[in-house]
């Protein structure tokens, strides 16, 4: 009985882990893993693996712009013929004195169909007026540049990807040096997006051993994509599109490859890199390494050369001809950070207009926030971000937020899933499989998924969406605990629990996300991370309304604000902005938070909650519009006002970034990422300044509008860092008399110098011109504007250099000097090398007693203000040695008046006279992206002072009842209940070896049968319930029996058991 009762242990046991583990091989000894590792990954074609302390390089692409002589993309309002594209091209610009231009030939097959664009090349010509004759034909809608990138591979070992940097030291660097073109890392338009196959990624983490998981043999058996397999789904009836590097026409994983296009300018449809290979592995191999959709339709869209080249042009007919075709599902695998390239912007929403789903990868760019790229950024694409088989947050995978509403609002929330994209196996170049990391890699995982769920449904008709897709992959998600909704979005894609979700879909609208906790971390970071109180910035959350129901809609009548009465609802105001249309697909709900007055010194939760309805026209003979009624629960932590001195102001309004104009990086050393494109916002690269700050007792709010809309009195300091925009000159008297009354002022600039900003000019691909930068680091010339009331002002040297001050280290990088200072101020200089001659000259000059930090306060009754030359030590984009020690020192200063010691007891230096303070640069463009400017004929002035937005604040109509007490729980679309156990049926179609006539064969991985008998996999837990049961009636029995036995004497039970021992061991000798 007792080997009974084992048994089934042993079977309970067994039922239960196959039920809810991941099919992941584990041993038990290191000895045993190493050996079954090499057994589980073999003969890896261009793969190195190690399980030691040794370094193991990856290789990393770069990007690299290049100049294309005068070719614009000339967009039209409709699709026309070639003829015709030809004849309105020539009426508009025969008027111009242009002495030749011509249409770029496109041999591709899109070119034998109308199209909505022409690529135009000019030359010759004399002035500019042919852009405007264009652009006022009305069959022309916009006119952009060609675009032209080339991508290369480098090999960077994990030293060189660690956040924390020493200065470069070496040789310095000479005056051609500086004069080569600068080359981005971070690309100017589209770019793949891999990394390359380590044996494990780093996940962010330092630890010199520790015990890792198994890497799954198959991605598909780690994400069960066997269970839909033996449903018989398995891709079949869908198309799938891989934009990437072609493939070759051959390859063994493939069988169901419909066609191959080539739309680069090389004679070939073949893969020479490999990318594009795998890519499609991972979504449709037949062997080996399993994809997830074997059976379906694979298109294969060349889009880069062997030389890794790719145009805007050869995307834009791509996708015309996806169009056409049809496609259901598009991967991208690539990226970049500038979401304003409008023919590319536009045309992605005329896919997923068109019923494309498009699976985009967020970008390697991680762990820095405000890294997305586009399209994946955008609402109406799935965009996923990576994660290693450990369910950690990889550190290359980009993270939120999006930065197209900067600087007056807040980003959405991205990536919208995350999956595996560390050391993944697909297909080789020629056969055989590889490893690849990289959110290049989680794109076709998720692309892989979204092909087979959508063979799963694709004969339901319009359940099958752009929008319902994404619906239920983050409906269905399971949440990562340790990272945030910036990092994860909704979380980890699950396969089948989509699955689930989507059989049981009702076309329908949704929110994303579908709650707003500021209690919950560290998911709802940074949300989570300061309270609110009453005086406050309101608090900003841009949710994403997915519409399920059509491609377009609207919201009807207005969305309405509903307090909790017993849950204090009534402390909360909310301000709610919307779409007006949503289109395609998508749209945005605007949520602003504040606290009401009657809170002031208040503290404790508060909660209510929005409801609103969307509407969107009937569909298939349907009489009625179709509407979903939506519900966003809001739940936040209010605090008494803290006092004045506590609060910090950040200045977004007066930050620029790329695009649209060419701002550059605060460091000169950073040639290979020369464009400032995070934002400069306290949740993207200054992020850890602003948790610095947080966990030092400060709180931080953030003015996205001008100096003269806010209330002076509620703070103690105004944190200006790294300013590229002008100031109007009301707000310069504003700041005067703001100090005057007590506001402290904390300045950190950054490099300016007009000749260094000549030497490093730079060829921008989105107005193919060389562009000079229109600012340094910062605008000193506006910086000292509004200075000047002040008596103090920046110089134009740039300077570079380690220094300390007391006990603390920290480094100069590419910063500024104080020109023009008060007396009676406090002024602390170092010895720096002079960075700007470097630039300008070649050689290397070091400078004694440079000024570098000045403190200052001009009566007892007035405020403080602290200058410093530099903001690249606060700044998290290239930190490479943080000073947010400086920092609070001199928050001490301006918050609370107390000089610190190490300030104190420096010496004071004397600056010498200045006959002239930098200029702007002559024919400078920041006029065209100023918010400050106008840019009419003549020389920019500001413009009229805007008036300052007033948020309307909706009326409250309070409920009465209480409010659920924990907002986390799996978004459950509106029409769908619990869908519980997965419900078995016959497959119609089961791929298998020696199938009937008509059934594709592929080849099944190893320890899978092809079988059309069903699979029992989902029956396990109704066949462990009933053991479980059989084994608790078992041992009631037996306990029963025992209790009602007569008792036993104790000889016998005595002389029982001796019989046993001898029975197994032998006799044994009495005593």
């Amino acid at each position: 009985m007792a080997s009974f009762c084992l048994y089934y242990v042993v079977v309970l046991l067994t039922l239960w882990t196959r039920t809810v583990s991941v099919n992941l091989d584990n041993s038990t000894s290191p000895n045993a893993s190493i050996n079954l590792l090499h057994h589980l990954i073999p003969c890896l074609d261009n793969a190195t693996y190690t399980l030691s302390d040794e370094v193991v390089p990856e290789i990393k692409l770069e990007f690299s712009s290049e100049h294309v002589e005068h070719e614009y993309i000339v967009i039209f309002d409709n699709y026309y013929s070639s003829q015709s594209r030809y004849n309105y091209i020539e009426a508009a610009i025969n008027k111009c004195k242009v002495l030749k231009w011509s249409i770029v030939k496109r041999d591709n097959p899109a070119s034998h169909y109308p199209s909505d664009f022409e690529v135009l090349k000019l030359t010759n010509f004399e002035n500019k007026s042919w852009l405007d004759l264009l652009l006022d034909h009305p069959a022309v809608k916009h006119v952009a540049p060609q675009r032209k990138v080339t991508r290369t591979l480098k090999t960077v070992h994990e030293t060189d990807l660690t956040e924390d940097v020493e200065p470069i030291k070496g040789k310095p660097c000479q005056k051609e040096c500086w004069s080569q073109n600068w080359r981005s890392s971070r690309p100017l338009k589209r770019t793949s997006l891999a990394l390359s196959s380590g044996f494990w990624h780093a996940t962010g983490r330092h630890s010199s051993r520790r015990l890792l998981r198994a890497l799954p043999r198959q991605i598909t058996g780690a994400l069960q994509a066997d269970v839909l397999w033996n449903l018989g789904y398995s891709g079949k009836g869908v198309k799938v599109a891989v934009f990437d590097t072609g493939l070759a026409e051959n390859h063994p994983h493939f069988k169901k490859v419909k066609e191959r296009t080539n739309w680069t300018n090389e004679k070939t449809l073949n893969d020479g890199l490999g990318h594009g290979t795998f890519v499609a592995g991972v979504i449709s191999s037949t062997k080996e390494c399993m994809g997830f959709a074997p059976d379906a339709d694979l298109y294969i869209f060349r889009v880069f050369t062997n030389n890794q080249v790719s145009y805007t042009s050869w995307f834009l007919d791509a996708f015309n001809y996806a169009i056409l075709k049809k496609i259901n599902v598009l991967n991208l695998s690539i990226g970049g950070p500038d979401f304003m390239d409008h023919p590319f912007v536009d045309k992605v929403w005329e896919l997923t207009a068109n019923n494309v789903i498009m699976v985009s990868a967020i970008g390697n760019d991680g762990p820095l926030y405000g890294t997305l790229n586009n399209p994946a950024d955008q609402m109406d694409v799935i965009g996923v971000g990576g994660i290693n088989f450990e369910d950690s947050i990889a550190k290359f995978s980009s993270r939120g937020m999006t930065t197209w509403e900067l600087p007056g609002g807040y980003g959405r929330v991205k990536p919208d899933i995350v999956t595996y994209g560390s050391a993944v196996r697909g297909s080789g170049l020629k056969g055989g499989c590889r490893t690849l990391s990289g959110t290049s890699v989680a794109s076709p995982v998720v692309a892989g998924a979204v092909t087979l769920l959508a063979s799963a449904v694709i004969e339901k008709g319009n359940v099958l969406n752009p929008a319902s897709m994404k619906q239920a992959l983050m409906a269905s998600a399971r949440r990562l605990p340790a990272a945030n909704i910036f990092e994860q979005g909704m979380g980890k894609l699950d396969l089948v629990r989509a699955h689930q979700i989507l059989s049981n879909y009702k076309p329908q609208a949704s929110l994303s996300p579908s709650y707003i906790d500021f209690t919950e971390c560290p998911y709802m970071w940074p949300y989570c991370s300061q309270p609110i109180y009453h005086g406050g910035m309101p608090a900003v959350v841009n949710v994403t309304i997915l519409n399920g129901m059509g491609v377009s809609g609207r919201i009807i009548d207005k969305p309405v604000w509903h307090p909790y009465t017993p849950q204090n609802g009534n402390f909360i105001e909310v301000a709610i902005s919307y779409s007006p249309l949503l289109w395609p697909w998508s749209g945005y709900l605007a949520v602003s938070v504040t606290v009401s007055k009657d809170a002031a010194g208040w503290g404790g939760i508060a909660q209510g909650r929005i409801t609103l309805t969307v509407e969107s026209p009937p569909q298939n003979g349907e009489d009625t519009p179709r509407q979903s009624h939506l519900k966003l629960p809001i739940k936040v932590k209010i605090i008494p006002t803290p006092p004045r001195s506590r609060r910090i102001l950040w200045d977004q309004y007066h930050n620029l970034r790329y695009p649209p104009g060419y701002f550059p990086r605060d460091n000169l050393r950073m040639k290979n990422d020369p464009l400032d494109w995070n934002g400069d916002h306290i949740h993207t690269n200054f992020k850890d300044m602003y948790l610095h700050l947080c966990n030092s007792g400060f709180f931080v709010e953030v003015l996205g509008k001008p100096f003269t809309c806010f209330d002076a009195k509620q703070y103690g300091t105004l944190l200006i860092a790294d300013a590229e925009e002008e100031y109007f000159p009301e707000e310069i008297t504003k700041l005067r008399r703001d100090v005057e009354n007590g506001l402290s002022v904390m300045v950190f600039a950054d490099w300016y110098n007009v000749s260094v900003m000549k030497k490093v000019k730079f060829y921008d691909e989105n107005t193919r011109q060389w562009w000079m930068p229109d600012t340094g680091g910062s605008n000193i010339p506006a910086l000292n504007d509004l200075l000047a009331p002040l008596g103090m002002a920046f110089g134009d040297s740039v300077y570079e250099g380690m220094f300390s001050i007391g006990d603390h280290q920290t480094h100069f990088a590419s910063g500024t000097a104080i020109a023009k200072f008060p007396s009676g101020g406090l002024i602390i200089g170092r010895s720096l090398k002079n960075q700007g001659h470097e630039v300008l000259t070649g050689e290397t000059k070091t400078q004694d007693d440079v000024p570098i930090l000045g403190l200052y306060r001009q009566s007892p009754a007035s405020g403080h203000v602290v200058l410093y030359g530099d903001s690249n030590c606060i700044d998290s984009s290239h930190l490479q040695k943080e000073c947010f020690w400086l920092l609070e020192m001199l928050l001490q200063y301006t918050s609370f008046g107390n000089l610190p010691i190490d300030l104190s007891e420096e010496p004071v230096i004397s600056l010498p006279p200045i006959d002239q303070l930098p200029e702007r640069m002559d024919s400078n463009h920041l006029h065209r992206y100023s918010k400050v400017l106008d840019s009419h004929l003549g020389e920019p002035k500001p413009r009229p002072l805007p008036a300052c937005p007033h948020l309307a604040w909706a009326k409250a109509e309070p409920l009465n009842i209480s409010a659920p007490s924990n907002l986390f729980q799996h978004q459950k679309l509106l029409s769908v209940v619990d869908v519980g156990p997965m419900v078995l049926k016959r497959p119609e179609v089961l791929p298998h070896r020696g199938a009937a006539q008509g059934v594709d064969d592929w080849d099944l991985p190893p320890g899978m049968n092809h079988s059309n008998q069903l699979d029992n996999s989902n029956a396990y837990p109704l066949i462990a319930f009933f053991s479980t049961v059989l084994v608790l009636v078992f041992f009631f029995v037996h306990v029963h029996k025992r209790k009602t036995r007569p008792k036993r004497r104790k000889g016998p039970r005595l002389k029982r058991f001796t019989r046993l021992q001898e029975r197994f061991h032998g006799k044994v000798p009495s005593v």
